[in-house]
């Protein structure tokens, strides 16, 4: 997977060289390249950006670098993403959608926003991590590529993600490890006897448990097995109440 990240400040992606996504990095699983907007500029001061048509505060980024720095890495097969506050909000199943792409481009916004013309020329899809405003794209591009490069292949296991929260629709169960007592609480018996399919049964139980007390919406959005539904009910009935 190819990230090529348009952005005005490439120094603020040195979390992407840490951790997981580093590792994908070195063994070239995945590459970031980092293009710096303001290289395309062709004023002598290497401005980007201009006062708004029509007034108003802050400043507007100008379409014309925008565009001679997507024209430098352009690709026919490359989906062009716009990191912004008006996109769809990113959930996980765009997250593996976009993680079968070969190559993504981030345009990340600053100051008052990007001229609409070049948006509406080169972008394909414009994508919202929460529906609050920051300084910057450069922040949501960076949950974005940590986001779908989990799901590369050779990242991280398929085990890690097959169970974890939202994949199979619902929260995760709770997790455990050493010391088996900790402030007096002991870890479930469960997890210590070794039987597999009491162990997968809890794991679902507490996972339905823990999202009807945390994200009960999710619930209404997936199918539930007959067994998932007396849990649910016994879960309801300890609460007097309804989903």
């Amino acid at each position: 997977m190819k990230f090529d990240v348009l952005t005005l400040f490439p120094e603020m992606f040195t979390p992407c060289e840490s951790s997981i996504i580093g590792k994908a990095k070195e063994k070239n699983l995945i590459n970031i390249n980092l293009i710096n907007i303001r290289d395309f500029s062709k004023d002598k001061h290497k401005k980007v950006d201009d006062t708004p048509y029509g007034g108003g505060a802050g400043m507007v980024m100008k379409p014309d670098v925008i565009y001679e720095a997507y024209k430098w890495i352009k690709n026919e097969n490359a989906k062009v993403i716009y990191l912004s506050p008006q996109g769809s909000l990113l959930n996980q199943n765009k997250v593996e959608e976009l993680s079968k792409e070969e190559h993504l481009i981030l345009l990340c916004g600053h100051y008052e926003g990007i001229d609409q013309r070049v948006i509406d020329e080169i972008v394909d899809e414009e994508i919202s991590i929460g529906d609050y405003i920051l300084t910057g794209g450069e922040i949501p591009a960076m949950v974005l590529i940590d986001s779908v490069s989990r799901y590369i292949e050779g990242v991280i296991t398929k085990e890690s993600t097959c169970e974890e929260s939202f994949s199979s629709g619902i929260l995760e169960y709770p997790q455990y490890t050493r010391p088996e007592i900790f402030l007096e609480k002991r870890v479930p018996d469960v997890l210590l006897s070794g039987h597999h399919e009491n162990i997968k049964k809890w794991r679902r139980q507490k996972a339905l448990e823990t999202t009807y007390k945390k994200r009960p919406d999710l619930l209404e959005k997936i199918k539930l097995s007959e067994e998932d539904k007396k849990i649910i009910k016994e879960l309801i009935s300890r609460k007097g109440g309804e989903i």
